[in-house]
């Protein structure tokens, strides 16, 4: 371990140190899988992953979760969480990501208050400079981010994931099914369903980092730029494979993946 992420995981380490408890937002990525584990470690018994179940959580995801809880051997809940009976979420606006924070602290904050407990999210150093509404309203609420706290970048996480043995260390980013959809165009569940479907036939087929972007009648794919030519080489099997799922149009996306591409379009919207 090299000097400056035995620096960071100090930190970290200090962080937590200095909490009672912690309520650990538990997605299944490796950052949060990263920061209950460490945490767990700092605090034992006195850690909980919580995993939100909601519609914009593809199941596989879910299962992931609870198997990493038990693998991992850390104290697991799941709560619903319910941003999909707010029409302010399901409208899709720039504050989709603030509005859906907001529903899990409510769900989170109430968990931490029974054990006495502090929410804690996974946002890392390399989250900083994106577009994150919803960060905003963690913090509003009372959350802490840890690993930013203590300066960890998303490459540092991974490297001491690894020297942990965390099975996920190396697993691609992720981000809610919500994210796949553009802006103004409102959230459905037939939409999440088939954006689900196309990713995880997708998945099945070997592809690693992926996104399909749902655009009503039209797929734009995003895979990572060293699978492009993968990609392009099944252009039939995969146009067959989408268009079974239910669009029409399916295009690839040349520049490759790229986390919260959506958010170009607000960048290019007048401001007011």
């Amino acid at each position: 371990m090299d000097f400056e992420l035995e620096n960071a995981v100090a930190k970290l380490e200090d962080v937590l140190a200095g909490f009672k408890a912690v309520v650990v937002g538990f997605s299944g990525g490796v950052d949060s899988t990263y920061l209950a584990a460490v945490a767990a470690r700092v605090l034992p018994g006195r850690t909980l992953a919580v995993t939100a179940d909601s519609p914009s959580l593809p199941r596989d995801e879910f299962d992931e979760c609870e198997k990493l809880a038990a693998e991992l051997g850390i104290q697991h809940r799941v709560v619903a969480t319910t941003e999909f009976s707010n029409d302010e979420y399901l409208k899709n606006d720039g504050l989709r990501c603030f509005y859906c924070k907001s529903e899990l602290m409510e769900a989170l904050v109430p968990i931490a208050d029974e054990h006495e407990a502090v929410v804690v999210l996974g946002v890392n150093a390399s989250d900083q400079g994106d577009y994150r509404p919803g960060q905003s309203a963690a913090a509003r609420a009372g959350g802490r981010f840890p690993l930013l706290e203590a300066g960890m970048t998303k490459e540092m996480i991974r490297e001491h994931a690894r020297a942990l043995g965390l099975p996920n260390w190396d697993k691609a980013q992720a981000a809610c099914l919500s994210s796949r959809v553009p802006y103004g165009t409102p959230i459905t569940l037939e939409t999440l369903s088939r954006v689900e479907r196309a990713e995880r036939y997708l998945r099945s087929v070997g592809f690693k980092e992926i996104r399909v972007r749902d655009y009503g009648e039209t797929a734009r794919i995003e895979v990572g730029r060293g699978e492009l030519l993968a990609c392009a080489e099944m252009a039939s099997e995969v146009d067959d494979e989408l268009r079974r799922i239910g669009y029409s149009y399916v295009t690839l996306d040349l520049a490759g993946f790229t986390s919260g591409n959506m958010n170009r379009s607000l960048a290019r919207r007048p401001r007011a």
